[in-house]
């Protein structure tokens, strides 16, 4: 069978989309660079830092208040259940009040097909991604940042930031 040939109109078609590959521990996953709004050293956070001290919430470490805007700061590793080796960057991602440590970057890539995910994932973690992208014959998740707080989890977070004062411990931040 003979394959015919792209043409330009084709080609533009495909969208592509640009997206970060990092590590948590010794897992690769990838984000859209669109999800990201900056990327700070993780003892780079400003704002005034608070340590969330709520058991049910274990995957959030730490709440940020940046001017108006409350930012919860999610551990990548508790979120994917893999054992984070040292969390050296904060992804602060756009339009949500949520931010995710990660333990490095990897590269940039630019991706045009984003594959559906296998039936195997069936339960929570559905939410958590938004399909998988194929790179160097390595089969990478692509992270949905809207799946890593839902709206129970932010209610709950929410009424502790309205605790008493004496239900956090402030942790010192970066100016």
């Amino acid at each position: 069978m003979k394959l015919k040939p792209q043409t330009t109109a084709t080609r533009r078609a495909r969208r592509s989309e640009q997206m970060i590959l990092f590590r948590i521990a010794h897992q690769l996953f990838a984000i859209s660079a669109n999800a990201v709004q900056e990327v700070r050293s993780a003892d780079g956070m400003t704002g005034r830092i608070a340590e969330v001290p709520r058991a049910e919430l274990r995957k959030v470490r730490h709440v940020v208040q940046r001017g108006e805007r409350t930012v919860y700061v999610i551990d990548g590793g508790i979120q994917f259940g893999i054992p984070a080796a040292q969390s050296a960057l904060v992804f602060v991602l756009r339009d949500l009040r949520a931010a995710l440590l990660v333990d490095a970057i990897d590269r940039m890539a630019s991706f045009t097909a984003l594959h559906a995910l296998p039936e195997a994932f069936c339960h929570e973690e559905r939410g958590w991604y938004r399909g998988l992208v194929i790179l160097d014959s390595n089969v990478i998740p692509v992270v949905d940042p809207r799946g890593l707080l839902s709206r129970g989890d932010l209610d709950l977070l929410d009424a502790n930031e309205h605790a008493p004062a004496a239900n956090r411990r402030e942790v010192r931040a970066s100016a």
